[in-house]
């Protein structure tokens, strides 16, 4: 027997017969080949480079390269004052800055021990659930086109556009808001305000019904998605994953009901998670399907919030803002339920200085990121679109 190529596990097996014929034997396995995935790619959403190891279309392992971009967030944050940091927050997870916003000035509001205004806190709530479902717009929008659907694409940036409206009146900025600050908020709701949100109520609320049949009733998004890149709950929980990623393995987890902050204890909400009707537990399309019934759910927090805020008549919602931030001296972890999961800020204060002696970030994006071997393991190079878009990561939280 004569064995030709030089790949590790393949070789030509060429076997003489009696009768002048030969049979030429194949086995078809082959070496590995590494394959490199960015760090600029139209599906990984950002500058990240995947490092895969294939053997042929199957994907052995995927192991994830970071810091492209450099944020240096966390250095910045060291030295400017507090209040200075809430522009650096935005820019962070920018698709969701009012809700890093809130997370950052828990953590300094637990610090300060101050008390913040209720009708503040309705304000909060409102913006940050709005902000919410604009996030989650776009993770299912370009979702859609990373598995090659154009349509809920424009389904999803066309009712973005009416909340990027409502918070830039309230706001006065488009993405990146510098709006909750620490002890307050910027400004007050403009006058007109919550007739206009209760109005994106009624509209948005069988959009939502219809933007989540668009795709979980197509026949192609469910195959690219079902039983793709499956975690089980327990290996969720390991991973220290949070948010919709967390959820979608069927973990009732959700901080606004775990940890019971600002004014989320008052209102009615569900905690969404799959129940296996429509996708295999813990695969891409249970992700997706976390994020498309939390927009329901985002929307019955905001008209509970409409309806139950407070009016007070020159009302000063910077009335509780310290006029010098000088924390005493400690440390503090503050945290909210983002977007993306859980997003905490680690401060440590020395007591004498208007900066943080130390400022840590914990960004659900990185770490939902880490667990991208797991989700690879046996899959098709086709499928770590599927895997990276089901994760919904933004690059400036985890290069931060």
């Amino acid at each position: 027997m004569q064995e030709l190529g030089k790949a590790e596990h393949s070789s030509v097996r060429v076997t003489p017969k009696g009768d002048n014929r030969v049979i030429i034997e194949k086995d078809l396995s082959s070496e590995e080949m590494i394959l490199n995935m960015g760090p600029q790619h139209p599906s990984t959403h950002g500058v990240l480079r995947l490092e895969c190891k294939t053997d042929g279309e199957v994907v052995i392992e995927a192991e994830p390269y970071l810091g492209y971009l450099h944020r240096c967030f966390e250095k910045h944050a060291e030295m400017v004052d507090y209040p200075g940091i809430v522009p650096f927050v935005d820019r962070m997870d920018y698709l969701a800055s009012m809700n890093n916003d809130f997370a950052f000035c828990i953590a300094v509001e637990k610090l300060l021990d101050i008390e913040i205004p209720r009708r503040v806190e309705f304000i909060r709530v409102i913006v940050s659930e709005f902000n919410r479902i604009a996030s989650h717009l776009v993770a299912i929008g370009t979702y859609a086109i990373d598995l090659g659907a154009f349509t809920p694409f424009l389904f999803c940036f066309r009712d973005r556009e009416h909340i990027l409206n409502l918070l830039e009146w309230a706001s006065g900025a488009r993405m990146l808001y510098n709006y909750i600050l620490i002890g307050g908020v910027a400004h007050d709701f403009p006058q007109g305000f919550k007739k206009r949100a209760l109005e994106f109520v009624t509209y948005f609320r069988p959009k939502a019904v219809e933007l989540q049949k668009l795709l979980t009733e197509n026949e192609i998004f469910v195959k690219r998605t079902k039983g793709i890149g499956i975690m089980p709950a327990d290996v969720a929980i390991n991973y220290g994953w949070s948010g919709p990623m967390l959820r979608g393995s069927a973990v009732e987890w959700d901080l606004r009901r775990e940890d019971g902050y600002s004014v989320y204890p008052e209102l009615d909400f569900k905690v969404c998670v799959p129940d296996g009707k429509f996708s295999d537990i813990g695969d891409c399309l249970s992700r997706h399907l976390v994020r498309a019934m939390e927009m329901e759910e985002s929307i019955n927090i905001i008209e509970q919030c409409l309806e139950k805020m407070p009016e007070e008549e020159g009302f000063d919602p910077r009335a509780a803002i310290p006029k010098r931030i000088r924390p005493k001296a400690g440390e503090v972890y503050g945290r909210a339920e983002n977007p993306r999961g859980e997003l905490g800020f680690y401060i440590q204060s020395d007591g004498k200085s208007t900066k943080p002696l130390r400022c840590k970030a914990r960004s659900s994006c990185y770490v939902n990121l880490s667990a991208m071997k797991e989700l690879s393991l046996g899959q098709l190079i086709p499928d770590l679109v599927s895997i990276i878009g089901s994760i919904d990561i933004v690059l400036g939280e985890v290069d931060r």
